[in-house]
């Protein structure tokens, strides 16, 4: 169960870090992938925070994250220049890819499959 300070926290990071990608994500991970921060999780002593990713238009999702683990520092630096007022700490950034939006897609393929073959199995007969 997150606190509110918690909460409080993985928004101001959720929204500040996605400016951060918006402004250096292209020099980081290139200019063809689109990434979004789908969520932040605090840690309950506010030194870590896990960042889920919403990644669209890469191949290799792995090889982003690890590119973004790469240039953690240059990402956390600019994003603590964003909250250095709001936080006291500026805690430690980990990178976790959020297949939420890939299992949507799926499921909605499965539905659309299942649908297409009881459409055909006798509603042809009047």
């Amino acid at each position: 169960m997150e606190s509110i300070r918690q909460r409080q926290v993985g928004e101001l990071i959720r929204r500040q870090f996605s400016a951060v990608l918006g402004a250096e994500g292209r020099y980081v991970y290139g200019p063809q992938a689109l990434v979004t921060v789908t969520q932040v999780t605090m840690s309950p002593d506010l030194g870590l925070a896990k960042v889920y990713l919403s990644i669209f238009n890469a191949a290799d999702k792995a090889g982003l994250i690890s590119a973004l683990e790469e240039q953690n520092l240059r990402l956390k630096t600019s994003l603590h220049q964003r909250i250095r007022k709001q936080v006291r700490h500026m805690p430690e950034l980990r990178f976790y890819v959020d297949e939420t939006v890939d299992e949507v897609y799926r499921v909605e393929a499965l539905f659309k499959k299942y649908q297409g073959k009881a459409g055909s199995t006798g509603e042809d007969e009047e």
